[in-house]
Order: structure tokens, then sequence, then C-alpha cells
């Protein structure tokens, strides 16, 4: 939601999963479609029925778009208006939980092959499920690369702006639904052979709010005043220069009762935890994965490393801080050592500053889980929503642009 309408999750009035998004609210796609641009949705789609007017063709037949969700995008591109630019939102299934690439290459990933993050067990089952992760990731990658030569051999590719990311990191226990780098750093590729002539990786602070205005300012049009983002144009000429001090992010109820917020600088990581009494193993495809079951067994054995324990650990601290100068896998939690009494302060109180200038809220009736945490059987709480972050002070009104 964020990258659709260029806002905080809780400025969105959307901040919790499957939540529609406001009719008031304006989406970057709309104002292209309004300028003159074909705009076009295929795959993965589930912003709510008011953003259905930002398209002129939504493809949301799972039937339709495969498995992994690429089956029409030749197809859209083919049948698009010629006389028109144009613009498409193309949300490919993969790499989404269950899986379904394993057989769809003639040397799919072995489990062998594959690299096992720390924060997982390294057994034949974590193994399995990587390298299916892996598989779903080379169709998507083959999707893409076809999409690409159709481009070139029409002669639209040099004219054409691709932008590669992914809507949430790996789905794995100790990734997905994290506010540190393993939750939050996801892919982000510009490709642009008309005005990016050589490769480059920027290393400098951009969040998704600042999508949205980046994509209107390339179009030439000015962002609406509901944009909260800041458009990122300079780094594709300036690879090199800075851009944010500070990135928010936000872990808001994903299947489970979650509210985490998020500072991170060049070199210091804030985190607090509104929600300390509940452990974090990840929205419910991550913790009833067979990885989450590999590391359930090692945990009975008593054999976890202080990484992979970290997803069950109750009652968690209310605040973290990581070095990262010196701790850039952000694994010791400094926010109780006297030497950085003055840091945490400081990122504490811009955390609050951040929240009380865009209307964020701590409600004590948030929705609550509507799974168990450690079978993954339905509550009989499912389908009840509590008070959403924002919603009390109007969050989705406010339009303060990011002051950091």
């Amino acid at each position: 939601m964020s990258i659709l309408t260029g806002r905080y999750p809780h400025n969105t009035g959307a901040a919790e999963l499957h939540s529609p998004v406001p009719s008031h609210l304006v989406y970057f796609p709309e104002l292209l479609k309004a300028s003159g641009y074909y705009t076009a949705l295929a795959g993965k789609w589930h912003e709510g029925p008011n953003t259905s007017r930002a398209y002129d063709t939504i493809l949301a037949d799972k039937a339709a778009n495969g498995e992994g969700g690429e089956a029409q995008w030749e197809q859209l591109y083919l049948n698009r208006p010629k006389e028109k630019p144009f613009f498409f939102w193309l949300a490919a299934y993969d790499a989404h939980r269950d899986w379904s690439a394993d057989s769809s290459f003639k040397k799919p990933f072995k489990a062998s092959e594959v690299l096992v993050p720390a924060t997982l067990a390294d057994d034949e089952a974590t193994r399995k499920d990587l390298a299916s992760y892996y598989n779903e990731i080379s169709r998507l990658d083959e999707s893409v690369g076809l999409l690409v030569r159709r481009l070139k051999e029409d002669g639209q590719l040099q004219n054409t702006v691709i932008v590669f990311i992914a809507d949430n990191s790996r789905p794995f226990p100790g990734s997905k639904t994290r506010v540190n780098d393993r939750g939050l750093k996801t892919p982000f590729i510009f490709y642009w052979p008309e005005k990016i002539k050589s490769a480059a990786v920027v290393n400098a602070l951009v969040s998704s709010i600042d999508i949205a205005p980046t994509f209107l300012r390339l179009a030439g049009l000015q962002p609406a005043a509901t944009i909260q983002g800041t458009d990122f144009t300079r780094l594709l000429k300036e690879p090199k220069a800075a851009f944010r001090t500070f990135i928010f992010g936000e872990h808001n109820w994903h299947d489970y009762e979650a509210y985490e917020r998020s500072v991170r600088s060049k070199d210091f990581l804030y985190i607090f935890n509104g929600r300390p009494h509940l452990d974090n193993g990840g929205p419910i495809d991550a913790n009833q994965s067979p990885s989450a079951k590999s590391l359930k067994k090692l945990r009975t054995s008593g054999s976890l490393t202080s990484l992979q324990a970290d997803v069950f650990i109750t009652p968690r601290p209310v605040e973290e801080l990581y070095d990262l100068r010196k701790d850039s896998a952000q694994l010791v939690n400094v926010a109780l050592k006297p030497l950085y009494s003055n840091t945490i302060n400081q990122y504490r109180g811009i955390l609050t500053r951040w929240q009380r200038e865009t209307g964020d809220t701590k409600p004590d009736q948030l929705t609550p889980d509507w799974y168990d945490r450690k079978t993954g059987e339905v509550l009989q709480e499912k389908g009840v929503r509590g008070e959403m972050p924002g919603a009390a002070r109007k969050a989705d009104r406010i339009n303060v642009k990011s002051v950091f």
C-alpha cells in the first residue's frame, strides 16, 4: 500500500494485511492514467476495490495468470494501445508460498546447492524449502527476461523504465515481517538503458514511499498532496549521493497481533516493540513452513544458536539498538549498554517525533491473532478486526511529508 500511495503504512488507512485502501487517497498509477498513460495490473492484487480506478486493465484471475502469476504479461504488452505510453504493475505470485516451480526447469535447484542463512537450521527439510524458493525466483527471473527480450525486439527497451522490487523479504522465520534489515531490505533494481549507462550500486537509504513520487517525476508529473515520499531521481545520475538520513519501518498485524516500529540510519538501527510479550516468528506462511518446523525440532533438543532462537523469544525487548558500524548483521542489542545511552535517547526521540507528526498510534485493542502461533490452527478470533494504528488520529488524512 505504501508503494501505491507513497505513504507510510499507518497513513494509508490500510496498515494491516488485506485491508482496502480508502477511496479518498490518490494512487500514483491513476495520475499516470489521467495524464495519458495506459495503466494495467497483472497478477497478485489485494489492494481493495477502490484502486481499480487506477488501471485501464486488471488481470487478476489466478487461473489465467498461471502458477507464478506471469502467464499474461506478454499478451498484456502486445495488446496495449500502441499510441500510448504504458505503465504495468506486474505482480507475480512468485516467490510466495506455497511453492509450485520445482518442475518448471530442466535443471531445478538441488537441496545440496543452496546456502542456508544463519537464521535457519541447516538440514534437508530446510534446504529443500530454500531450493523451492529459489526455483520460484528463477521462474520469475525467466519471465522478466522474456519480457525484456520482447521490449528489445520491438525497439521499446531503451525508453522503458523497469523497476524490479519485492513486496516483502524472504518468507522464512526470522525475515518476513521483521523491522530489521532481514525484514525490510528487499530487492530493488532500477533499469533504464536510455539514461543509466553503467551499472552502479546505490548505498543511500531509500523508502518504499519514495517510489511513487519518483515514477511521477520521471513521467513529468507532480506528486499529489497526499504523497509523503520524496523522489530519488538524483540517485539515478549520482549513485553515490546521499538521500535520506533516516528511514522508518512498521510491523502491524499480519496474521498475528503486532506493533513494531524501527528507525534506521547509516550507523544505527533502533526498534520499538509495543507487544513485547509476543514472539516474532513471522506470518503463518513462515512459521508453519518446513524451515520453521526444523527450527522447532532444534529447539526441542536445545540445539538452537542465539540467532535461530530469536523467533521464539518471549518476552522480547521493548527496545533494541544495533551499532551498524560494528554489527552490520544486527546480532548484538546494545540498547542497555551505558556507552549508547545518548544514542538510544536520540533515536527514541526521532521515532516519537515521527509518530506524532504522522499520526501514528498504538491502540490497546489491536487486531488479535487469527491462528495459533505454535500449530497454525485457525482461532475463533479469525475475522475479528481491532483498532488500526493511526485510526484514532485519522492518520489517513494526515499528509505530513517525511521530515527526515
